[in-house]
């Protein structure tokens, strides 16, 4: 099967190639995907995959679908196409979504022999109001039995976590006055941003270490002789699972809520951006995409790296049995969020690793459809694991 495989990655391998390359040279930012979508479309189509456009009324999502119209695990690749302000596809988006398109097309020449399903999804602005998570909530992956993506680095790394992530904003509104000749007038809305800050950065002593809270002033008045009377802050709070955002996400409220009250204002609390949930690796699936990549020909995958980042994958995972792995497009380590990473997905290194992640992504999914028991396991881990 891994010859099988290795010769429809080939046969396909150029329009993949194309298709990031395509994607790499027109950046578009989060919810404004709109060529880079239309070309994972386009290629899906032609591959004879039945693609819903405007997935649950995003503009720039998708689901496109192959079925074998026999027996089997419905197995789910995850596509994002989106760029960064200023410096383009520095977190590799553009290989990252070629990678899963691909693999998607490579499986669905296969599962007519052993059965099951495979979906393709194009989940927009995964670094901004993540689609996945609005996909997720909607049942858009309640028929899923498995969900696999791997992210471009600077080495291959096995699937490991996310902080869970909550984007919160405070509004204060206050009361404007001449700040030298009647402040007593006044309800000063920049006092109670800065005392939230304050406040929050008290709390730090008392929460854990691997919580993270960061924000910055939106909004802090517009002139020094004039009192503030609306002053905005955001912040992200994240930590390493849901349970303990939910009650760290109400200790940073109640700064903001104190900080309010001693100032004198009113507070309104909203969600700026999705809310993501903390990435829980299936250890089963991720074993065995680590040995499919190792028969792919790759012979030093790195544990885990330690990330403090936060994923909408996240939200996939709380779901259905998920891995989240990354694969080597340089032998230099990269830094994400750079024009260096861009530069480095067009090489014919990133390329030939793509091709060896494609393989690994398909072959994982044959040994499931092809081993129910395999799968059964991997759900069982699923269902027993805490979120």
């Amino acid at each position: 099967m891994i010859k099988k495989v290795s010769e429809c990655i080939e046969n396909i391998s150029e329009e993949c190639i194309q298709l990031s390359e395509y994607i790499l040279e027109n950046p578009e930012l989060g919810n404004e995907e709109v060529k880079a979508c239309k070309a994972h479309v386009d290629l899906l189509k032609k591959y004879g995959f039945e693609v819903e456009e405007e997935y649950m009324g995003i503009k720039t999502a998708f689901r496109a679908t192959f079925d074998s119209t026999k027996e089997g695990a419905t197995i789910a690749y995850l596509a994002e196409y989106d760029a960064l302000p200023g410096i383009g596809h520095g977190c590799g988006h553009n290989i990252l979504g070629a990678t899963s398109t691909g693999a998607g097309i490579t499986l669905s020449k296969v599962i007519k022999e052993i059965g099951g399903k495979v979906v393709v999804f194009g989940t927009p602005a995964e670094e901004t109001n993540g689609a996945k998570v609005h996909i997720v909530d909607n049942g858009g992956f309640d028929d899923i039995d498995i969900s696999m993506m791997a992210h471009p680095a600077g080495k291959h790394y096995k699937s490991g976590s996310s902080l869970a992530m909550q984007a919160i904003q405070f509004i204060f509104r206050g009361r404007t006055a001449h700040a030298a000749a009647d402040p007593e007038k006044g309800i000063n809305a920049l006092d109670a941003v800065i005392n939230t800050f304050n406040n929050i950065n008290a709390l730090r002593e008392h929460i854990k270490s691997d919580a993270r809270v960061h924000g910055i002033i939106k909004e802090g008045g517009k002139a020094a002789n004039i009192v503030p009377d609306l002053a905005i802050a955001q912040f992200y709070v994240r930590a390493t699972t849901k349970t303990y955002l939910k009650e760290l996400i109400e200790k940073v409220k109640n700064c903001a809520r104190g900080a309010s009250l001693a100032a004198g204002t009113e507070l309104e609390i909203t969600n700026y951006e999705a809310t993501y949930d903390n990435l829980v690796t299936n250890k089963h699936l991720s074993e065995i995409y680590t040995r499919r990549l190792k028969d792919m020909g790759v012979e030093k995958i790195y544990e885990p790296k330690e990330s403090y980042g936060s994923l909408d994958a996240g939200n996939v995972s709380q779901v259905c049995p998920t891995i989240h792995p990354y694969f080597s497009i340089s032998d230099k380590e990269l830094v994400g969020h750079t024009r260096e990473l861009a530069e480095a997905t067009k090489t014919p290194l990133a390329y030939a690793r793509m091709k060896q992640t494609i393989g690994a992504l398909v072959l994982t999914a044959i040994d499931l459809i092809k081993d129910n028991k395999l799968l059964n396991e991997i759900k069982t881990e699923f269902k027993n694991t805490e979120k």
